[in-house]
Formats: C-alpha cells, structure tokens, sequence
C-alpha cells in the first residue's frame, strides 16, 4: 500500500502544474495565499462559532444563528484551503508523504477536527436555541478548537522533519 501511495506522490510532483508552481518564483507565494487565505477565513468562522459555544465575547447571536449565517463562508474557506493546500502537497509530494508532522496533521489530527466540526455545525442548530448553552456543546466546541490547534502545531512542524 504504501508503494503505491509513494509511486503517485512520485507521479503527481512530476506533473506539469505541480513543476510550475515549485520552478517559479511567484506561483508558489502565491498559492500559499491562496491556502492561507482559505484558513483565514476556516479558522475564523470555526473560531467564531467556538467560542460562542463556549460563551466568549458578547452574544449578539445564538450559536444557531451565527452558524447559520457563517455556514456558506466557513466551507468555502475550507474549500479555498484544501485547493491550495493540494497544489502546495503536489509541488513535493515525496518529502510530504514521509514527513511524520505532515502525516500526523492529515493522517489524525485533521479528520478528527473535522468530524468534530461536522457535529458541532448539525448541532448548534439544536444547541443554541437559547442563551444558554449545554455543557456538551461546551466540551465539544472546546474539542475542536484543541484539535485545529493540533492540526496547526503540526503544520508548523512540517519544516522541523524536512530533512531529518
């Protein structure tokens, strides 16, 4: 399995996009904003639905409010991120794979994240319909930010294990 996993790492750095992107002095800063753009805006939205879960800053909404109207903005922002965070990936796919940051930031820490995202956007709609919060969602919303704190600490990581 994983020499199969290496051998399309291997064939997606040597595509045409991927060489671009890594042979260029601007493309590659410029998809980083990309990525880094889409978080900005991910985070954010998580951030903000978070902590209102967790009773932080004034509440001007309820968490099925704010869910309700970050719910558009938080997915595109994920979207933005993983097209560029797959373009970045492609550039050097190779050295990613065996990055055990980079593994650990995808492989366990990002899909947990978002599993606990899923459950706190289909349940804020029940869990805030009033001013108070359950402790649930609390412990929740407080799961999800620990986890895209990991995922964030990994990814800065990345750079450490580069060449190890």
């Amino acid at each position: 399995m994983y020499h199969l996993l290496f051998s399309f790492c291997e064939w997606l750095q040597n595509t045409d996009w991927a060489l671009n992107i890594a042979g260029s002095t601007w493309a590659y800063p410029y998809v980083q904003m990309i990525h880094f753009s889409g978080l900005s805006l991910w985070v954010g939205t998580n951030l903000a639905l978070d902590l209102n879960l967790l009773g932080v800053g004034r509440k001007r909404m309820t968490p099925a409010e704010l869910s309700g109207a970050l719910f558009a903005w938080n997915w595109i922002g994920l979207g933005i991120a993983v097209t560029g965070g797959f373009m970045l990936f492609a550039t050097a796919a190779t050295s990613f794979i065996v990055n055990p940051a980079f593994r650990f930031k995808l492989g366990v820490f990002f899909p947990i994240a978002l599993i606990l995202h899923i459950v706190v956007q289909s349940k804020a709609r029940t869990w805030g319909q009033t001013t108070t919060t359950p402790g649930v969602a609390k412990v929740v919303g407080l799961a999800e930010l620990s986890f895209w704190i990991a995922v964030a600490a990994a990814a800065v990581s990345i750079p450490i294990y580069e060449h190890i």
